[in-house]
């Protein structure tokens, strides 16, 4: 099976290519199946913007799709940047960026505490649409560290670790990331197909 993960992002599609490692599923990303375009995020929350990928590319493609969409939600910055985190410091996409508006929102602030949420929609070849919810909490470092993975990963440290994500090895955030918690319930469901 065919599955288009709706992303451009490299590093999405390559943990997703390893958290379904062992299911016979090929994933494409937007690229591979012709889609060049920035695809529509206009909801209010992390599942709406999920659905509305998956279903563009369901609609337009005729093709199984799994969209996530997934942010960072800062405590102290009431939930801040929540579903805009890709775009916090105005460009889409510029990493550096949005960590360095975070940490200088964050500047002498106590409280660090955040989690990473993500909401997988999966729509499969019957075009049901089906959603897979993942949360791990954790707090803010006081500056970035590592150079794994993407995103926020430089400046969150899950509870429970002394390390950011980006300095955790892939298979250990593969474990416990958002984004593996829901991908779980999407494989126990795929498996059960």
């Amino acid at each position: 099976m065919i599955l288009c993960l709706a992303t451009n992002n490299q590093g999405k599609i390559n943990e997703l290519k390893s958290l379904l490692s062992n299911l016979a599923i090929q994933i494409v990303g937007l690229k591979e199946i012709g889609c060049l375009i920035d695809l529509p995020e206009t909801g209010h929350t992390f599942q709406e913007n999920s659905l509305q990928k998956a279903q563009y590319v369901f609609d337009n493609f005729k093709i199984p799709c799994i969209a996530d969409d997934s942010g960072l939600q800062i405590a102290a910055l009431n939930g801040e940047p929540g579903i805009y985190s890709a775009r916090y410091s105005g460009e889409h996409g510029d990493d550096k960026a949005n960590i360095a508006k975070v940490l200088e929102k964050l500047s002498g602030i106590k409280n660090r505490n955040a989690n990473f949420k993500t909401v997988v929609t999966y729509i499969g070849v019957d075009g049901q649409s089906l959603f897979f919810e993942g949360v791990i909490d954790g707090s803010i470092a006081e500056k970035p560290f590592g150079s794994n993975g993407f995103g926020y990963d430089p400046i969150f440290i899950p509870f429970g670790y002394s390390e950011t994500f980006a300095e955790i090895a892939a298979d250990i955030k593969n474990k416990i990331s958002h984004r593996a918690k829901a991908v779980q319930g999407l494989l126990a469901y795929l498996k059960s197909r």
